[in-house]
């Protein structure tokens, strides 16, 4: 059993053998139902999708240094976290973080970054898949990543501007074909307003549609 919790905006806490969290956007996050990044004390792996302010690269590296746990990310971010417990990666194969049984692949996001790309994430923990989109628009390529990967829970963006809207991400569900979904980045700010009752109406019967609220659980 794989249990994933909620923790605002695109920020997530994957908790199995080990616990890993995703774009940890504490620091200045509305939605967080943290404090700070000293609530967590417990990581082993961190992962940072891209180096935009609300996916937590500044967080993930003061988590790292509380935690102790490896820093997965691209070659450039990882050189720009002077962290030592590191995982500098790129999109293509998966890498055993650590040797501790955390697997983690980087796929494509159509979007922005300051330094190095944007990317997705793919993680294999316990016989379970997940797929963390990051921030993207729609793209066919994501059939690919259904096809590989065959994720257990798909992670979409759903508030529009910057990433996909509800129209967009419930196909792709279409493409990914995953068994469950979870909405991420949307009423954070005001810009990115969205319904995930919509997006769970436009997804039908895809995929079981999860709806959380920040500090709720979903396990898998």
């Amino acid at each position: 059993m794989v249990k994933v919790t909620f923790l605002g905006h695109a920020a997530f806490k994957i908790e199995g053998s080990k616990t890993v969290l995703v774009d940890p956007f504490i620091t200045g996050n509305p939605q967080s139902p943290l404090k700070g990044v000293e609530d967590i004390d417990k990581a082993d792996v961190v992962i940072v999708t891209h180096d935009h302010g609300d996916h937590g690269f500044e967080d993930a590296v003061k988590i790292c240094k509380r935690t102790g746990a490896y820093f997965v990310s691209q070659y450039e971010l990882v050189v720009k976290s002077n962290l030592e417990k590191v995982e500098p990666m790129n999109i293509g194969g998966f890498v055993n973080v650590g040797g501790m049984g955390v697997e983690v692949a980087f796929t494509p996001a159509w979007h922005t970054a300051g330094v190095g790309d944007p990317t997705g994430v793919i993680i294999r923990m316990d016989g379970k898949t997940i797929y963390h989109a990051g921030d993207t628009g729609l793209f066919y390529d994501m059939k690919l990543i259904g096809e590989l990967y065959k994720p257990d829970l798909a992670i979409l963006p759903i508030g529009s501007r910057f990433t996909m809207d509800i129209y967009q991400a419930a196909k792709a569900v279409e493409f990914i074909s995953p068994k469950f979904v979870i909405p991420m980045h949307y009423n954070t700010f005001d810009l990115i307003k969205a319904d995930p009752k919509e997006f769970e109406r436009l997804v039908g019967d895809k995929a079981k549609v999860v709806i959380l609220n920040p500090g709720e659980s979903f396990e898998i």
